[in-house]
């Protein structure tokens, strides 16, 4: 359900007949309260909350049918995450409730936490996200949340960075949601030139130039649609200097049937969600360009259709790659790394970043490892894994470390091409992945493949989202961002 969130000028809240939110000290000490309640209200929640489980972080104490208490037991020493998730549970709470309106007092808020509002009302904005566009049957009950008040609330600028990052996540999730009728390569493509308005220098480059760029591999994926394959860049020149650029690749394969190597009937539904890596990317760009970020970036998405017909790619088909290496097409449905190995290759040498990070809904195996608690993380540099790692843990996107080495190097090697793209020996399918995407940095720049295959969808929701598209890596990278780079 909708959340409407409104700063209001300072306000006598104990005038406020409606319902309240206020935050309590850890396990429900309510004494600096009383000047927010009446004599008869402390007493009566005081009461109560005698008989209640403390453990709990939130209750809701009915005073009248017009008005509501609702009490947030705040821990000590919160990360930004747990805030983050406390937020989200509150809305959880107030999202089962009759009642649309409820005035948040900031003076009721004793932790001293950088910004906690900001990150509690950020927690409660990102699990309100649901796709209903195709719903015939429209909600349109909107919750306010009126923040009153003199402290506590965040600045205007941060406010701002919040909201921005709120409507970059929400896109991703937007065009992960989409089916795969609606957001084909030629629709998204247009859905991407639309945020020129937001600031961004949009570049189409259509088959009939990735021809001529000899982008062979991604081609390949989608020559059996009637849909175009594309790759778009996206660039947001925010630093006062001409610095290199940072560099964010994404696969978009809008629909996945495997091509000729079919993939099963059950769940391939699911495979509108294959190209959540490149939604991540536009996501990001989108917020960075909201925010007026200080940096130099670029986002670089494929996008393909890898569907089946007498024009598809064929098991055994030999191409030539925008890197000039050749690769041997042994599965048709490991596509993903086709478009990544051209559109890297690509970004390193057009616009000679000083790191690049791409994500991908790569492969099944990551999740048998790592299932959709973590992302795999793979790159040939120390500190920029470390970097991810942290931002990850902060916004709880989280990633883990996974092995690259040169001995994988020969279960991707082929008879008839320079390289191959699957391993036939079996094992390591997540690795020999990545293994394969490394032979097309061919410059040594600083580089991270990010696989979210397990991450990007989620069947039953989680902390900060409700079910469906999650926006994996919005956050992340904007961390990662404002972290090391701003």
């Amino acid at each position: 359900m909708p959340i409407k969130i409104n700063y209001l000028k300072t306000h006598n809240t104990k005038s406020i007949s409606q319902n309240i939110i206020l935050f309590s000290k850890e396990k429900f000490k309510i004494n600096d309260l009383k000047s927010h309640l009446s004599k008869s209200e402390s007493a009566y929640i005081e009461d109560l909350i005698k008989s209640i489980d403390l453990k709990k972080n939130i209750f809701i104490f009915e005073l009248s049918s017009k008005r509501k208490i609702v009490l947030i037991s705040v821990k000590n020493n919160l990360n930004i995450s747990e805030v983050e998730n406390l937020g989200a549970e509150f809305y959880g709470r107030i999202n089962q409730e009759k009642n649309n309106q409820y005035f948040l007092i900031s003076d009721s808020l004793s932790n001293k936490q950088n910004n906690f509002l900001g990150h509690f009302l950020h927690g409660l904005k990102l699990k309100s996200y649901g796709f209903k566009k195709y719903k015939t049957k429209k909600d349109d009950k909107i919750i306010s949340i009126n923040v009153v008040g003199n402290k506590n609330k965040p600045s205007v600028q941060n406010q701002l960075k919040f909201k921005a990052l709120e409507q970059g996540t929400f896109y991703a999730r937007d065009l992960v949601s989409e089916p795969g009728n609606v957001l084909h390569p030629d629709e998204y493509a247009k859905r991407i030139s639309s945020l020129k308005k937001e600031g961004l220098k949009i570049n189409i480059y259509d088959e009939k130039k990735l021809k001529k760029l000899g982008m062979h591999a991604l081609l390949g994926v989608g020559q059996g649609s009637i849909r175009g394959s594309y790759l778009v860049t996206m660039e947001w020149n925010g630093a006062k200097n001409n610095s290199k650029p940072l560099a964010f690749v994404g696969k978009g394969v809008c629909f996945d049937t495997g091509g000729y190597s079919l993939k099963p009937a059950r769940f391939m539904e699911d495979m509108t969600y294959d190209m959540a890596g490149s939604a991540t990317v536009v996501g990001l760009m989108k917020n960075l360009a909201l925010r007026k970020a200080k940096i130099n970036a670029v986002g670089v998405v494929g996008l393909v259709e890898n569907m089946v017909s007498g024009n598809a790619q064929r098991p055994g088909d030999i191409v030539k790659s925008y890197s000039g290496k050749t690769i041997e097409i042994l599965n048709t449905d490991a596509e993903g790394r086709l478009v990544l190995a051209d559109a890297l290759t690509f970004t390193e040498k057009k616009f000679k970043p000083k790191l690049i990070v791409d994500l991908a809904t790569l492969t099944g195996a990551i999740i048998v490892c790592l299932g959709s608690e973590y992302a795999g993380l793979f790159s040939n540099n120390d500190k920029l894994s470390d970097q991810l790692f942290e931002a990850g843990e902060k916004v709880n996107e989280k990633v883990w470390r996974m092995p690259l080495h040169k001995n994988y190097d020969k279960l991707m090697n082929s008879k008839n091409a320079d390289v191959q793209n699957i391993n036939y020996v079996g094992g390591a399918g997540s690795t020999t992945a990545a293994q394969f995407l490394q032979r097309f940095i061919l410059n040594k720049t600083p580089w991270a493949h990010l696989d979210i295959a397990g991450m990007a969808f989620s069947k039953y929701g989680g902390a900060l989202n409700s079910g469906g598209a999650t926006g994996f890596g919005v956050r992340l990278l904007n961390q990662f961002i404002e972290d090391n780079y701003e």
